[in-house]
């Protein structure tokens, strides 16, 4: 039976401020609290509130026959916690549901994975655990950043214990083979892979409320036969988006949602269904293994990474951030973690593109790439100089984990010596108080009442003298 597998991710950026060569050393705060609070509110009021309100009337009125996949940066997760509450809330209702599943990513957002290996498996499971402890259940599916998948990064997700992962259907990687069946990662079979199909996908995304289109005006039920008329064998359609798609590129005034709303119904009429990727990747097997030496993802024509390392500019920033990786990954600094994971985001390196893609490129504060490449290597100047604080420059990495995992070793041996020295005063204590209680306690007599002797009269002169006149 043929299946719709329907997922949307939540990311948003976080806004770096100004910050001039002179503030390097002297100010260590690097965000726009008014653009990351003020964004937030609208895309979720715009976006995410009406979205997942028409995701949960979907859930609910199918009968569980309805399903759907999301996936959330760990800084997407932040800023909502403190700038939109109610799309927290919204989440678990969705999740009370049982018709979503909740997939995995970089807590960043960020391209780690193109870096560092132990930072990616660091955010990776920390964001796993965040998951499961806001909605009850482990991700097995993941999903990398903005999709990015390489044959070396699929044998990296599958050492996690992951089941799937999601990427892009891209051409230049499968050719002549179709992106609606299930493949596996050529360095481990077990890891199962969900493509993207791009068409269908940015039909929804990009194209809906384009007049010019020459589909325009789309409807729920000639989306479907689009789906109905493939050829019988391919059984997987991924229809992968950003959530903002739904209220931000294409409007509300769009009737986007009553198009979205209609799916279901239609889809029923035809006989096809909607699986969560955890469904698929169980029950179907894989036709072939996918292969990938370079890493691809899902934006731009080229579906690679050269919107994030496509230039001079970018390749600078991102090699300066990831010379400190394994320095960040050893420290235990809250704040310097924090910094490390806005940092890491891939935003920072998109508006330092100098790709012409024939579509607009929002840079928020920045004039140009050549602006955003100064503002990051500025505030990255002041976050290094952070890091080597803790950590001087002239111990080499391999010398400083060394002497960490000396002193994690000892603070080990310290805390176990002192749970032991613990148990025996409690120990001690015990014995103490029973030999104590043994010396002090004894048993005492029974009480009995003292016996009196009994005595005669005692007799008095008077006495005498009255025995004396009688006789």
């Amino acid at each position: 039976m043929r299946t719709i597998c329907l997922y949307f991710e939540i990311h948003q950026i976080i806004h770096l401020k100004r910050y001039r060569f002179f503030d390097i050393g002297t100010d260590h705060y690097y965000y726009d609290d008014y653009a990351n609070e003020t964004g937030m509110n609208e895309v979720a009021e715009r976006s995410y509130i009406p979205a997942l309100n028409a995701l949960i009337e979907m859930a609910r009125n199918s009968g569980g026959a309805f399903k759907v996949a999301l996936s959330i940066s760990g800084v997407a997760l932040e800023q909502l916690e403190i700038h939109a509450p109610a799309v927290i809330d919204l989440l678990h209702q969705l999740n009370d549901t049982g018709c979503c599943e909740f997939l995995c990513e970089p807590y960043s957002h960020g391209l780690s994975s193109l870096a560092n290996e132990d930072c990616f498996r660091e955010e990776v499971l920390r964001q796993r655990d965040k998951m499961k402890q806001m909605f009850g259940k482990e991700p097995k599916v993941f999903r990398n950043s903005s999709l990015i998948y390489s044959d070396e990064i699929g044998g990296m997700v599958a050492s996690m214990g992951f089941k799937g992962m999601l990427t892009e259907g891209a051409k230049p990687v499968l050719g002549w083979k179709s992106p609606h069946y299930v493949y596996h990662c050529n360095q481990a079979p077990g890891l199962k892979l969900l493509l993207r199909d791009f068409k269908l996908s940015d039909d929804i995304s990009l194209r809906f409320s384009n007049s010019e289109w020459a589909e325009y005006p789309l409807f729920a039920d000639k989306y479907i036969n689009w789906i109905d008329v493939l050829p019988p064998e391919e059984q997987v359609i991924n229809i992968f988006m950003e959530l903002a798609a739904l209220g931000m590129a294409q409007p509300l005034s769009s009737n986007i949602l009553e198009f979205l709303k209609a799916l279901p119904e239609c889809a029923k009429a035809k006989g096809i269904t909607f699986s969560t990727p955890t469904e698929i990747v169980t029950k179907l097997k894989s036709v072939s293994q996918l292969d990938v030496p370079y890493p691809m993802s899902w934006v731009d024509e080229e579906r690679d990474t050269s919107s994030w390392l496509g230039n001079i500019l970018q390749r600078e920033a991102f090699n300066k951030l990831y010379s400190v990786a394994e320095r960040v990954h050893l420290c235990d600094d809250r704040r310097i973690k924090q910094d490390w994971d806005y940092l890491q985001a891939s935003n920072n390196f998109r508006f330092m593109t100098t790709k012409n893609t024939g579509i607009w490129l929002n840079r928020g504060i920045y004039d140009s790439p050549y602006d955003a490449f100064t503002n990051y290597m500025n505030i990255l100047g002041d976050f290094i100089k952070r890091v080597d604080s803790l950590y001087p420059v002239d111990v080499d990495n391999e010398e400083l984990n060394s002497l960490l995992t000396t002193i994690k070793n000892q603070g080990e041996e310290i805390a176990d010596l002192q749970k032991e020295v613990a148990k025996w005063h409690h120990k001690v204590e015990k014995e103490t108080v029973k030999a104590f209680k043994k010396v002090t306690v004894k048993k005492e007599p029974a009480f009995e009442e003292p016996v009196k002797k009994a005595t005669a009269p005692k007799k008095t002169a008077t006495s005498s003298k009255k025995a004396a006149k009688k006789e």
